[in-house]
């Protein structure tokens, strides 16, 4: 009989996860190497990575840092042949850097729609596009893509946001589509209002008092409190483990039943 522990186990599994440097991001890199993956933490945040990388070794983990800007075409095609000469495989790709910018289609500036529609859409069609041949040479994989609650519905003063992560749900039905073949599972991850520095910046953006716009966020829902990094990490955890090797193409909704 299979110990029970062997469905999680990562063991000698690679994964990719961008915005590594922070939030979820962060928490993933910790929660996927604490179940014995090798991580490639990709982020801009060079200083921080490298930090990170030292810190999180120092602890046991088995962690590289690899500067990337997930909307250079060249940049990403980099990074999938610098982790496949590293490790030698890819078998997780967990993409999740994103940004967003609090305001409506009248108020937007055009390059601010740009930057979060480039960053959070468009990086994870080219960290995808370079990484899917290597994960299906190595026999398969799993892809998970960071949507949003607000990808699934509408939201206030969030036009590109929403645009971006409704994107993000679609795109990665048809992915899972397009590669089931290729024995890759593709779902998305869609977190509610989750405690991370992207969530704090969102409430300056909008002039709130941080810690009130924190507590307001939290309020309607049925499990009443923000989520946390590690809650969003335990999902991504469940799709890259052999738990859900059925499962391809669903939009997990992980946000406490803000949106039930």
């Amino acid at each position: 009989m299979a110990n029970r522990k062997d469905f999680l186990s990562l063991d000698g599994k690679v994964a990719v996860i961008t915005g590594g440097a922070s939030g979820i991001g962060l928490a993933t890199v910790k929660k996927l190497g604490d179940f014995g993956a090798k991580v490639a933490m990709v982020d801009v945040n060079e200083k921080e990575g490298k930090r990170l990388e030292e810190e999180l070794n120092k602890e046991g983990l088995e962690v590289k840092f690899y500067k990337c800007d997930v909307t250079s075409n060249l940049e990403c095609k980099d990074l999938a042949e610098n982790v496949q000469k590293d490790f030698g495989r890819i078998d997780i790709l967990f993409n999740n850097a994103g940004v967003a910018r609090r305001k409506s289609v009248v108020d937007l500036e055009e390059k601010e729609w740009d930057i979060v529609v480039d960053v959070t859409l468009k990086g994870a069609y080219l960290m995808s596009k370079y990484i899917i041949p290597i994960m299906a040479e190595g026999g398969g994989g799993s892809i998970i893509n960071t949507g949003s609650g607000w990808g699934l519905k509408g939201g206030d003063d969030a036009a590109a946001y929403c645009a971006a992560k409704g994107g993000i749900v679609n795109l990665t039905r048809a992915m899972a589509i397009d590669h089931g073949k290729d024995n890759i599972r593709v779902n998305s991850v869609n977190p509610g209002d989750t405690d991370t520095p992207l969530l704090r910046d969102e409430g300056r953006q909008l002039g709130f008092n941080e810690e009130a716009f924190l507590k307001d966020s939290a309020k309607g829902r049925p499990l009443e409190r923000l989520g946390t990094p590690e809650d969003i990490a335990n999902s991504v955890l469940f799709f890259a483990s052999g738990l859900s090797e059925w499962i391809t193409g669903a939009a997990l909704v992980v946000d406490g039943g803000g949106i039930a």
